[in-house]
């Protein structure tokens, strides 16, 4: 027979493990106080998660080393001192997580299990990043909104909330359904992203500290004594939940107090769905995982509630969640790591780039062991040093970031990092003119800018020169005498030239050779980007190649032709014709033409269209009979219009065609932006630049 006292830990393993409690306790709490409280974390989510999962693990595991008052206990933090309290009537509690999609499944065998041999519908609700808040409407007006502080008491922020616009300030009553007397809202206060990144540029054009994300900037915007700051900051609200309710109509689901909350006026997100199996709630989530980017809003994961709501009272809670919902987190996009030290690297134009060497860390979907530092003013104003603990950030494909230090975490003996004075390619003196943020090697013989040039020439964006990457550009311009002095000298290349190099054998040297040869051949847009001109980009070509046709008609067009076109603009033209009057660009153009490279087909001149959109922003969404997608763009463009891909505040009109995104429909409508649907209207603005009466 087993003594169960056999696998208990001996005195000096209690004293560990309590210890290890007591010090994730601390740091849990310190991290809750910066999160909540002040509105400056200085982890990740994903690290702040760790840190209460190994802390529930061992409580759960030694319950009698559990202090009654553990933060896995509590529900965020303490309300601040600067705002009045509020005592919800109904607690906001938190929610569980599920890190995986075994994790979710497995709290849906905890739910079937509470509700033997019954059907569970779950609503799948996407999860703002934002701050949680409570609006309590009485009698149909809006009289407080609070934070959720620590569950129970929460900060009073009225006049805050009551600058975002969406935000319904009197219920209306013709809305086909009775007013409850009380009326408790739960939701998201957020920041969309295009809010966040003109707030950020502003920031610093000011010279003043950038917001790490759009969540802090929420919450700072909203947690503001003065709400004439808040009104400026663009926050926007999603309502998902119900608190206290007093009369109105009978709820007994969740999506029955969803459709309420939305004919009363509440903005509530598009993307809600229902399921009956477990199944396809996991589909649901990994679907959103990999669309997370796809909106104008951050979402770190998504909420899975039981509808029924006599089946959530029977499942209960515990002190701090719900049983009957989770929310399932995505994989992490920020990490911390080791900044083993600052390097910095010289592109094609000679800008001097700062970048991180990392201790490598797995963040968002990747091993990332190198991120961006931007420029010299952004390491400052960050001030990351070898040495720090910093956290690091990649959101789906953008380049890795580093976010900041963990200064709690800082060695004692660190120096700030400075930018060197000469260029590690040439040893050039790098140079940064006055009123610029860059710092350049002005050397044009510089070798690192040449091979960032051949690089450039030969990426996806420009000529997409398959299996020609930065160690096989090195080796060509690094042989004694070099095989390439510029990306011209590419098309000459032979056979067995690639044969002296290290790692090319037959099959490979064919294969680079074929790739080289077929770039011949790419579209003038390829060409034009490929020259690496100063602020012309994919876009910019594009327009330049429907206009003018050609390489040549490109460079004989006068600064004012070029500026007149769609996209280009003076600074662009000024660039283009500047690169254009330099010898030695001249000669390599001359180069490629000798080398075989296409350089596009002249255009024939058509009657400019009527400029019936001219300064107007037209949104499409959804297929229109008779256009692609594209061609819908073209038609607003040509017509002096834009085209972009999201609503906002100066939309002239939002055009509908057939499966239109659900998410621009709800944000016109919450901006009161007109909607145009169908071929007949579309073609009707088109050509008269007038919406229909």
């Amino acid at each position: 027979m087993t003594d169960p006292a056999a696998d208990a830990p001996g005195a000096s393993e209690r004293d560990d493990i309590a210890a290890r409690i007591a010090t994730l306790s601390e740091l849990v709490e310190y991290h809750n106080r910066r999160y909540y409280e002040q509105d400056d974390p200085e982890i990740p989510d994903a690290e702040y998660d760790a840190l209460v999962r190994e802390l529930r693990d061992l409580e759960a595991k030694y319950p009698d080393l559990a202090s009654p008052d553990s933060p896995t206990r509590t529900v965020g933090a303490a309300p601040s001192p600067l705002f009045a309290p509020v005592t919800h009537a109904v607690p906001m509690m938190s929610l569980d997580n599920a890190m995986s999609a075994e994790e979710l499944l497995a709290w849906g065998q905890r739910v079937a299990k509470g509700l033997p041999g019954e059907q569970v519908r779950f609503v799948c609700e996407l999860k703002i990043d934002g701050l949680a808040v409570s609006l309590r409407y009485e009698h149909g007006r809006y009289v407080r909104a609070a934070t959720r502080g620590d569950g129970r008491t929460g900060e009073d922020v009225t006049p805050n909330v009551a600058t975002i616009s969406v935000v319904p300030k009197e219920l209306p009553t013709d809305a086909g359904v009775e007013v409850p007397e009380v009326l408790e809202v739960r939701g998201e206060v957020y920041l969309p992203v295009p809010s966040f990144e003109r707030m950020n540029a502003a920031a610093e054009a000011a010279g003043e500290r950038l917001f790490v994300n759009p969540r802090n900037a929420a919450a700072g915007s909203l947690r503001q004594k003065d709400p004439a700051i808040t009104a400026k900051r663009d926050l926007a609200f999603w309502a998902y939940q119900l608190g206290e309710v007093v009369g109105g109509p009978p709820l007994p689901t969740h999506m029955a107090s969803l459709d309420l909350l939305r004919r009363l006026g509440f903005p509530v997100n598009p993307e809600i769905k229902v399921f009956e199996s477990l199944d396809d709630v996991v589909a649901h989530c990994a679907h959103w995982q990999e669309h997370r980017h796809d909106l104008d809003y951050e979402i770190d994961g998504v909420v899975v509630k039981v509808d029924d709501v006599e089946q959530r009272a029977r499942l209960g809670a515990t002190s701090r969640a719900p049983r009957w919902a989770i929310a399932y987190k995505f994989p992490p996009e920020e990490r911390t790591t080791l900044l083993r030290d600052i390097q910095v690297s010289i592109g094609r134009t000679g800008r001097a780039t700062p970048f991180a060497v990392l201790e490598p860390v797995f963040v968002g979907g990747s091993t990332v062991s190198m991120a961006t530092l931007h420029n010299e003013d952004q390491v400052k104003a960050k001030d990351v040093r070898p040495g720090d603990t910093v956290i690091v950030r990649k959101a789906g494909d953008v380049i890795p970031e580093v976010v900041g230090p963990v200064l709690s975490m800082r060695p004692a003996d660190s120096e700030p990092w400075t930018f060197p004075t000469d260029c590690p390619g040439c040893g050039s003196e790098l140079v940064r003119l006055e009123g610029e943020a860059d710092t350049r090697c002005v050397n044009p013989g510089c070798p690192f800018q040449r091979d960032q040039r051949v690089i450039y020439f030969a990426s996806r964006v420009a000529m997409d020169i398959e299996g020609l990457g930065e160690r096989t550009v090195a080796q060509l311009t690094s042989t004694d005498p070099p095989l390439i002095s510029d990306a011209a000298d590419l098309y000459s290349l032979r056979k067995e030239d690639l044969l002296r190099l290290e790692g090319f054998g037959e099959i490979s040297a064919d294969k680079l050779l074929k790739a080289i040869d077929e770039s011949r051949h790419r579209p003038l847009p390829r060409l034009l980007t490929a020259l690496g001109i100063k602020h012309l980009g994919p876009a910019a070509a594009q327009a330049l190649a429907n206009e003018f046709g050609t390489l040549d008609a490109v460079m004989a067009a006068s600064a004012e032709e070029l500026a007149a076109v769609e996209g280009v603009g003076p600074v662009i033209a000024r660039s283009i014709t500047s690169w254009f009057e330099g010898e030695a660009n001249r000669a390599f153009v001359e180069k490629l033409r000798a080398a075989g490279v296409e350089f596009g087909v002249p255009v024939p001149r058509t009657p400019r269209a009527p400029q019936t959109l001219a300064g107007k922003a037209v949104v499409v969404s959804g297929t229109l009979e008779g256009y692609t997608r594209e061609e819908a763009e073209q038609a607003i463009v040509a017509r002096g219009g834009k085209s972009p891909g999201s609503v906002s505040k100066k939309t002239f009109a939002l055009v509908l065609g057939d499966n239109p995104g659900a998410s621009k429909v709800t944000k016109a409508e919450q901006l009161g932006i007109p909607i145009v649907e169908g071929t007949e209207a579309f073609e009707r603005l088109l050509e008269t630049g007038e919406l229909p009466s």
